[in-house]
Order: C-alpha cells, then structure tokens, then sequence
C-alpha cells in the first residue's frame, strides 16, 4: 500500500505539470509552452529599447527547465545569461520563435555559468535554461544588450590555458592554418589556437570531438571579437552551427581542454550542416524527430493496456512512438536494470510539443512520466545520463481509462 502511494502521489504531481504545459501557448514551437516573460509581461520584455537588462531567477526542478521569453522589435546586439547558485552549473539553449535552435552554451559566463552574444533579428525568443546534472538549481537569468551590465565574468575571469594578451588572428605563425573538410588533430596543449579563411563568407559548421579532452571552442574575427562558443554539444564533444551567413575574411577558432589538456582534439570546419544541427537536438533530447523515417523512432505499438519493452540505452536519446487508442491517463517508466543507471525521459506529441519530462522520480534514479491524453501517436525520448556506453532500460507503457 505504501509503495502505491508514493507512486500514485508522483503521478499525480506529474500530471498537474503535464496539463499547465498542455493549457499553455505554443511559444517557439512548444519550446516556450511555460514560457515566462523575462521582464514579468510581453509588453515590457522588449529589450530592443529597454533602459537596462532584465533578470530573473529561476527554479529548476529535478530534469527541468526554465524558459525566458522575450522580443525584439529591432536588430539588437543582445547578452543572455545564467548563473547558478550553489555552484550548480546551468545549461542554456535559445530558440527562435519557430523552435529553430539559435545558439546554445554551457560554460561561457565562466563559473559555470551560461553566455550567449549575438545580433539577434527582430521576433520573440526563448532562452531555455537546465541544469548540466539534471539536478534541482536555483539560478538567475539576465537578458541586456551587449552595453548593459553583465551578470558573469566570462570566461576572461577564470584561469584558463590561452594567453589573452594575444589575438589569435594578429599572427599568421600563432594559429595553426585549418582547411575545409580537412580535420586539425593538436591537443589543446599544442594548438591553442586554428586560423581559416572564407573568401565569399557563408554559414558554416565547427565541430571540435575528444571527450577525453572535454573541448570547448569559440571563434574569433580577424580582429578579435567573439562571435559565438560552444562545450557540450554533442556529449562532452563541442559543435558551432552558424546558419548566418558570416561576411567573408579571416576567423579563428580558440580551443581548450577542459579535462585533459595533452589528449589530441580533432577540429573540422565545413559548410553550414542543417541535418547535422538538428539531429544534435534530436540526440540531445531537447526536439522530438520527425515521423518520416529521416531519423530512427523504434515503434512500441498501441497502448491499450500496458506495454513493457527492454532497450541498450546510452548518453543518446533512443526515441519510440506509440498510439494512445482512446483518451486516458499514459504512463512511460524508464527503469535501471543494472546499478549505476540513470535514465532520463521526455514526452512530446506527434507535432513536436514538448508535454513533460521527468529523471529520478522519488528517491531512486529511475524516472517516470505521466500525462492525460487524447487519442492520436506520441513520442518519448530515453537516455542515460550517467554513462556513454549502452546500458540496459526496461520500459513500462500503462494506460488508465476515466472510471464510468
């Protein structure tokens, strides 16, 4: 009796969170659905002309996340921000108003914290903020233009391993000359430092891969200015995906070690890879694939009852599709089936709304969603978050229909 309390309490809270997303508008293609407006109302979180920066703090629950909607009514040099208290380390992705991924980043602020910079075109956006262990973090979110005072240091205010006193465009003998669809192999150690050419400019791809070496890359222009920056796209491996064309010149690419500083890191730039960005959000959890066949969705079938289900899972989201046949209560379970596992699940339906997402329902690892729906096909994605390597995952699929 006692175990099914506990379980019939957590459903329940889940549930209550699952019909506030479910009510709530479909800001940045459902990204936003819990949006909340950076400066407290939409008429007031325009920052284009805003006097000063607008802050908040944000309260992220175990597998949670925080959203910062905002507009802007003019092209504007903007900074957003995340700081997490108690030295918990904040995730920050920003979406534009059709759930198109803008930029993401991890470490940026320095500490821990999270910083974009970046002209964004006027529209509405979400500044979608999670925390790095998936576990609860209280944290404050700011959002200025570039001249505003900033909430972090960045990452001039710790102690890292490139020498700041020395542009890495200033000398062609600093930064390692880097090709296109040629990979640059250095360590961090070796080669702080890669410098390439556009001739006729265009939106371009980085990857920087060696979890060993945990890489983080920024890219610079030929006068030093920091463009954009990236850790942890891709597992601990790093991905800059700029689909703004950049103006042709000179640019280059700073990389750090933030693990192993001697463990060889493998630098590639290439043409703007618009199925390569999206598949990384698909891999990461944060956008349900498409139901086309472009991208692997294992089907689990019809819910008519219960359905049960056991999979290799790793640090990658596998994604299954099931049909509800007729409305009711749906409850996903992602259980460890070995010590150390610890699953993570998120639930979206067929159109790309995020309903709920859950990890470590009660005290244990495991995690469990649950959410009314009506009939029609759904997704859910599992991973797990604390190993790389496939670890075994039974899943559970119940479905409750309203007593009559």
């Amino acid at each position: 009796m006692a175990a099914n309390t506990i379980r019939a309490a957590a459903t329940l809270a889940l549930l209550l969170g699952s019909a506030t997303a479910l009510a709530a508008q479909d800001y940045c293609g459902g990204l936003g659905a819990e949006g909340i407006w950076i400066g407290g109302a939409e008429a007031s979180s325009d920052l284009s002309g805003a006097a000063m920066f607008q802050e908040q703090m944000a309260l992220v629950l175990d597998g949670g996340e925080y959203a910062a909607l905002f507009t802007l009514s003019s092209p504007t040099d903007l900074r957003i921000e995340a700081a997490g208290r108690g030295g918990t380390d904040p995730v920050m992705d920003l979406f534009d108003q059709t759930g198109t991924l803008v930029a993401t980043d991890d470490d940026s602020g320095g500490n821990g914290a999270a910083r974009i910079e970046a002209l964004l075109e006027p529209g509405l956006y979400c500044a979608v903020v999670r925390s790095y262990a998936n576990a609860p973090m209280t944290a404050f979110v700011r959002v200025g233009r570039i001249e505003h005072e900033p909430l972090t240091e960045g990452l001039s205010g710790e102690d890292i391993s490139i020498d700041d006193s020395v542009r890495p465009c200033d000398a062609e003998t600093y930064a390692e000359a880097l090709m296109f669809d040629v990979p640059g192999i250095a360590s961090a150690s070796e080669a702080p430092y890669w410098q390439f050419e556009l001739p006729e400019g265009g939106p371009i791809t980085i990857t920087a891969e060696n979890e060993t070496a945990d890489p983080l890359i920024t890219l610079f222009d030929s006068d030093g200015n920091w463009i954009a920056e990236n850790d942890d796209a891709v597992g601990l491996n790093s991905r800059l995906d700029l689909a703004e064309a950049l103006p042709p010149g000179t640019y280059c690419v700073a990389v750090q070690a933030l693990s192993d500083t001697t463990a060889p890191i493998t630098l590639e730039i290439g043409a703007y890879d618009a199925e390569g960005a999206m598949r990384v959000q698909f891999d990461s959890g944060n956008i349900a694939p498409p139901l086309d066949g472009s991208y692997p969705v294992i089907d689990a079938g019809s819910v008519r009852t219960r359905l049960r289900q056991d999979a290799m899972i790793d640090n990658s989201t596998t994604w299954f599709s099931f049909d509800v046949p007729e409305y009711g209560l749906v409850v996903v379970e992602a259980i460890a089936a070995m010590e150390g596992g610890d699953p993570h699940l998120v639930l979206f339906d067929d159109l790309g709304r995020k309903i709920t997402e859950n990890d470590d329902i009660g005290s244990g690892l495991d995690s469990m969603v649950a959410a009314r729906l009506n009939r029609g096909t759904y997704l859910f994605g599992v991973k797990d978050i604390a190993s790389s390597a496939p670890v075994p995952v039974r899943l559970v699929l119940e479905r409750f229909v309203p007593a009559e």
